[in-house]
Formats: structure tokens, sequence, C-alpha cells
């Protein structure tokens, strides 16, 4: 071969490798940041993208996906000076590749420092018990100020985490003793409620018991008032009546009515439960010719038919009044 064949080799092999260096393919979620001459010019987007070989170059590829990183435990100590162990994560995105090359130097150790600083700052102004119970708000206070601190570098913090929160084991225990009489405390609060409602209870029912009682009685006594009423205004009547027929000369109604309230007397005398022998005077035979105005008014009421049979009972029933004569003794 002649020096003109090598060099003509030479010539298109040079364009070809100056071709290829004047072409770029940028990945999916990646983008890429040209330089010229050591200085930022553009940034290629993903797919295939031309630059001017040996004047510009490829200066930083950045991944645009969204990242997480891991946040180391450190000690903090709380409002309350209470030593803490956290740990955490932290994800974010670039949205800017040109500021997230040259606005900050090792992107991922800034994201680390400064979030691990802020959540010192954030659960070093809280008690013990806010740390414990309010992770939410300690994730949200640590997004908003992160955030607001990685902007200018182009970048977007997503969320901020805190996945483990270690406090001291004789703090652990002490915390385990606090919670047990804290329930034992409400276990005694309910059961003294509880106690409480109880009691209530049984007094209002003993209060309801009483007052339907009381009304019983008082319907009672309205209903036995009326009873006695209503047998105060028959008695009335019958006196009234008898006293009527007394002053017409009817003497056969008074008898009557003497003889019915001491029939009646007499019944109750002989149902008495701690009677056993009843002894009647001489006295009582005069009930038997009370019978007698009994067989009057039976006759006045009914005429002359009742006479036979008032005849009858007169002849079984002797008169108090008329003496009855001894039997005679057998003629010899």
């Amino acid at each position: 071969m002649t020096g003109f064949d090598i060099f003509a080799i030479a010539f298109v092999g040079l364009v070809i490798l100056t071709l290829l260096a004047g072409v770029k393919t940028v990945p999916q979620g990646h983008d890429w940041t040209i330089e010229r001459f050591g200085k930022y010019t553009r940034t290629l987007d993903p797919g295939l993208n031309l630059i001017i070989p040996y004047i510009d170059r490829v200066g930083r590829k950045v991944n645009m996906m969204e990242q997480v990183i891991e946040i180391p435990q450190q000690e903090v100590i709380t409002k309350d000076n209470a030593t803490v162990t956290v740990d955490g994560v932290a994800f974010y995105q670039v949205f800017d590749a040109a500021k997230a090359s040259y606005e900050v130097a090792n992107l991922n150790q800034s994201i680390v420092t400064l979030t691990m600083t802020n959540i010192r700052s954030v659960m070093g102004a809280m008690d013990l018990d806010q740390v414990l119970s309010h992770r939410d708000e300690i994730n949200e206070r640590l997004l908003r100020v992160v955030d607001a601190a990685v902007t200018p570098w182009g970048l977007k913090v997503n969320r901020i985490e805190i996945k483990d929160i270690v406090p001291p084991a004789d703090l652990v225990q002490a915390m385990g003793r606090q919670m047990k009489a804290e329930r034992d405390k409400r276990a005694d609060i309910l059961q003294a409620e509880g106690q409480r409602q109880s009691a209530i209870l049984k007094a209002e029912g003993q209060k309801q018991s009483q007052i339907l009682e009381a009304e019983g009685r008082k319907e009672a006594a309205f209903r036995d008032a009326e009873a006695r009423e209503r047998s105060a205004e028959a008695e009335a009547k019958a006196t009234r009546m008898v006293s009527e027929a007394i002053a017409k000369g009817d003497v056969a109604s008074l008898n009557y009515f003497i003889a019915d309230k001491y029939i009646k007397a007499f019944g109750q005398l002989a149902n008495s439960p701690n009677q056993k022998v009843v002894l009647l005077p001489m006295e009582a035979t005069s009930m038997l010719a009370s019978l007698a105005g009994i067989g009057e008014i039976a006759k006045a009421t009914f005429g002359d038919n009742a006479a036979p049979a008032a005849a009858a009972r007169r002849g079984a029933v002797p008169n108090v009044g008329t003496p009855v004569p001894p039997p005679m003794p057998p003629q010899g």
C-alpha cells in the first residue's frame, strides 16, 4: 500500500469516529448535560441527540427517576431531655438536571446531612410523648423544611418517613410501668362509674316502685271510699224507707230491718276464726220472733195467698211474746 492509501484509510476512519462521537443516545429516565470547553450549554433529553464532536462533551448523567436515600441512625435529645435513636428514609426526584449537577456537590450526601440536621431540630423541640405519638406531624414538618431547602438544587422531596424511634431501655421500662398504672387507673374509674350508674339505676327503680305503690294505695283508697260511700248511701236509703214505712204505720218493716241486722251480726259472730263454741243467750230466741215480721211483710206484699204460708211458719216458729204452754200429762 502506498502512503496515499494509508492516509485515505486513516481519514475515513477519523470521519467515522467523528460521526459516532457526535451521535448520543440518552436512555429513558435520564438527562445528560453538555459542556463546551468545560461550560454547561444544554441538556440532552432521552432519545437520539447530536453534539459537535471534540468541542462538546457529556458533562453529567443525571437520573431523573424518583430515588430513595437511607437516613442513618442518630441520637436525638428531646425537649424533656430524653435521648432517642432515630433513623428514616427520604424519597426525592430531580426535575432540573443542570441545577442538580452544578448547584451542589455530592447531591446524595447533601440531602442526607440536611435531613439529619432537620430531624434533630424538629424532634428536639418536642417532648418524648409527642415524639412517640406524633410521627405523622414530624414527617410533615421535615418534608416541608427539607423540600424548601433543596428546591434551589433542582430537586423535589416527595416524602420523608421516620422508620424507627428507639428510646433507652430504662425509659422503655418506665413507660411500661406508667402505661400499666394508667390502664389500672382507667379500669378503676370505669368500675367506679359502673357502680355509680348501677346505684343510680337501682335508686330510680326503687323510686318508680314506690311511686307506683303509692299510686296503687291511692287508687285502692279511692275505691274503698267510693264503696263505703255507696254502702252508706244504700244504708241511708234503706233507713229512710224504713222510717217512711214506720211513719205510715207499717211496724212489720221495722221488724224486718231489725231482724236483718240481727241475723248479720249473729252470722259474723259465728264465723269468727277463733270461735269454737257459741253460747246463745235466752234473748236469742227473739230472733225467731222477728221472722213473724217477715211473714207480715210478705202478706202485705203478696196478699192473702201468702197467709197460709205465713200461718204455717208461725205454727212452726212460736212468737216470742206468747209463752208456749207445757204439754199435758197423759190421762190415767
